[in-house]
């Protein structure tokens, strides 16, 4: 706010004419003048101006400080997703912080406000001072006027960044919770999936209970169930087609798997290290491998109901052995089963 101070000098110039026009006031006049000048601002209130501005200037110090910390506070809460809730915690406190800050930095600007309005009433009793000293307070005046309004422009930037914080933390904590949705929906699918596989191996060992002590295993691990079966059980040495025993259990086997629609089989052939030197076929490991998994695929597909595509057939040859100190071991046939993840992939990649 700017004062005319042309006025103020005509209205003293004015009053001292009509005193020395005036013969019984005239005597008063050095006594006005004096009165005049006396009633100016003293230098120590202009200095605790100054001592208030600086404050205010250390303030905005503090508050651009605050406002900084606060940026990378928020840089933070993008870094994972486990943190998230900490994080919220944290952006919380500090919204209340700022918003404690903005109260008081209102209070403040009240003050000054206050303050001001009293360097304005001081003003008007300076009618009678010099242009020079006139001019200068005026020009105090307008520097304070000017930090004022650079005090108001930060309030309302520290307003706007006090709600944009709020609307930063409403959509985190929006996120967060969409998120811990999806996981517990995951642990379910993952628990739903374990108690599966646990029943699956029930009911294979209990349909393949005769055959336990023949050289037949089943474990359940890294959520798959393996079901190892050395060759003795099943084949001939270097043949390939099953024998009645192997039959007999690979086909309590297929009954059990046609009931599980949720699964895929992957049935894979392995050897020892011995080398073959047949001329006829199968000429290798990696042959002897294949064909006796593709024999096991087809006996179990021909003797019960499961779906051929989810059913596959492999060879390792002798390069994944059990024990290489057992070489009855390493010749065998492994059937996997592999629960479906369809439904859990699809809530991951969301």
């Amino acid at each position: 706010m700017q004062w005319n101070t042309g006025i103020y000098q005509e209205y003293f110039y004015l009053v001292i004419i009509k005193i020395n026009k005036n013969t019984m006031l005239k005597p008063f006049l050095p006594i006005f003048v004096i009165s005049l000048l006396v009633a100016c601002v003293p230098a120590r209130r202009f200095e605790e101006v100054s001592t208030q501005h600086k404050e205010c200037a250390d303030e905005l110090t503090t508050t651009k400080s605050l406002a900084l910390n606060l940026e990378t506070e928020n840089n933070e809460l993008k870094e994972s997703t486990s943190r998230m809730k900490h994080q919220v915690e944290l952006l919380t406190s500090d919204t209340t912080l700022l918003g404690k800050s903005l109260r008081i930095k209102e209070k403040q600007y009240d003050k000054i406000d206050v303050l001001n309005q009293r360097i304005q009433d001081q003003l008007l009793a300076l009618q009678g001072q010099s242009a020079l000293e006139n001019q200068k307070l005026v020009s105090d005046l307008e520097k304070t006027r000017i930090e004022l309004q650079r005090k108001e422009d930060e309030l309302r930037i520290t307003a706007s960044e006090l709600d944009r914080k709020k609307i930063d933390l409403e959509k985190l904590s929006a996120d967060l919770k969409s998120r811990e949705e999806r996981v517990i929906e995951l642990e379910e699918i993952i628990a739903n999936k374990d108690d599966i596989l646990k029943s699956l191996k029930d009911k294979v060992a209990k349909a393949l209970l005769g055959f336990k002590d023949k050289g037949l295993t089943i474990e359940e691990k890294n959520g798959k169930v393996y079901i190892s079966m050395e060759a003795k059980l099943l084949f001939a040495s270097g043949k390939t087609s099953i024998d009645a025993n192997g039959k007999e259990a690979l086909i309590e086997l297929a009954k059990v798997l046609q009931e599980q629609e949720e699964l895929e089989v992957l049935v894979e052939g392995h050897t020892d290290s011995d080398k073959m030197k047949a001329s006829a076929h199968p000429k290798d490991n990696w042959e002897l491998s294949v064909l006796r998994a593709t024999s096991v695929v087809k006996l179990m597909l021909n003797n019960s109901t499961i779906n051929p595509s989810t059913i596959s057939a492999a060879g390792r040859s002798e390069f994944l052995p059990m024990d290489p100190d057992d070489k009855a071991k390493n010749r065998r046939i492994e059937i996997i089963l592999i629960p479906k993840l369809d439904e859990l992939f699809e809530i991951i990649s969301k």
